[in-house]
């Protein structure tokens, strides 16, 4: 197969980087049917975005590198990150106007979705992802950048937001217990919260090593949250007690 689309061309080294913690520029470019210039910008923006580090001849995932909280969040569950991604872009297809929230598994899932959608976002990895498709609308949400998730918010975030409507809000949360969704960020509660009720509909993605987990600040309860996407690692207990505010749970493959 030719992948001469970057978003396509780009998920695909993703999940070869995830599955196999090393790609080679050479043999990945003879594989995808394109140039090894083109690999390169490719692993290039990866590297910008935190999944991978260029090394000789290619690029390992960024698991290996010691580096900023969001870069080592991003490596942890990776391969059920990605999984969980591929399943909740299914899910979307069709969908006019997705709100995309910060968070280490959102970045893979903007990749896939369809051509046609306008994508709503704030965080920054998002926006560098998406900025490179010509085939999707992208409206990005201001206000002060926050390293600790990649994000900008804020009140100049939540004001932009607020003249906005959004088909489904996509949301990650640092912990999920029977009560609801939590993270660590008062800012980022308030992005989580404000996206949430700007749209019609929530969807949650959420790796299993998050489930029956806390964490300072919590955002939502569970009864607000239409779907929620996790991993085969949710234990039958975990997956009941995802089911206890009513919520469609998933199971990625």
């Amino acid at each position: 197969m030719r992948y001469t689309d970057a978003p396509a061309r780009r998920g695909e080294l993703l999940r070869r980087l995830f599955a196999e913690r090393y790609v080679s520029s050479a043999r990945t470019a003879i594989d995808l049917g394109v140039s090894d210039m083109t690999i390169r910008r490719d692993l290039r923006q990866l590297e910008l975005d935190g999944y991978a580090v260029r090394v000789v001849g290619g690029a390992r995932v960024a698991a290996e590198e010691t580096g900023a909280p969001f870069t080592e969040r991003s490596q942890l569950q990776a391969a059920a990150k990605l999984a969980i991604a591929r399943t909740a872009a299914g899910m979307l297809a069709g969908t006019s106007i997705v709100g995309i929230d910060a968070g280490t598994t959102l970045a893979p899932l903007a990749l896939q979705l369809s051509a046609g959608t306008t994508i709503v976002t704030h965080s920054a990895p998002v926006l560098s992802t998406t900025s490179s498709r010509n085939d999707v609308d992208l409206i990005a949400l201001g206000g002060t950048y926050q390293a600790e998730t990649r994000s900008f918010a804020g009140p100049l975030m939540l004001e932009a937001l607020s003249n906005l409507s959004l088909d489904v809000a996509v949301l990650s949360a640092t912990a999920v217990d029977a009560d609801g969704a939590m993270c660590a960020n008062a800012f980022d509660a308030q992005a989580k919260d404000a996206l949430a009720r700007a749209a019609r509909s929530t969807l949650l993605l959420v790796d299993s090593s998050k489930l029956d987990r806390r964490a300072p600040i919590r955002f939502t309860s569970l009864d607000r949250i239409a779907s929620i996407v996790t991993d085969s690692g949710a234990s039958a207990e975990q997956l009941a007690m995802l089911r206890s505010g009513g919520s469609e749970v998933i199971v990625a493959s």
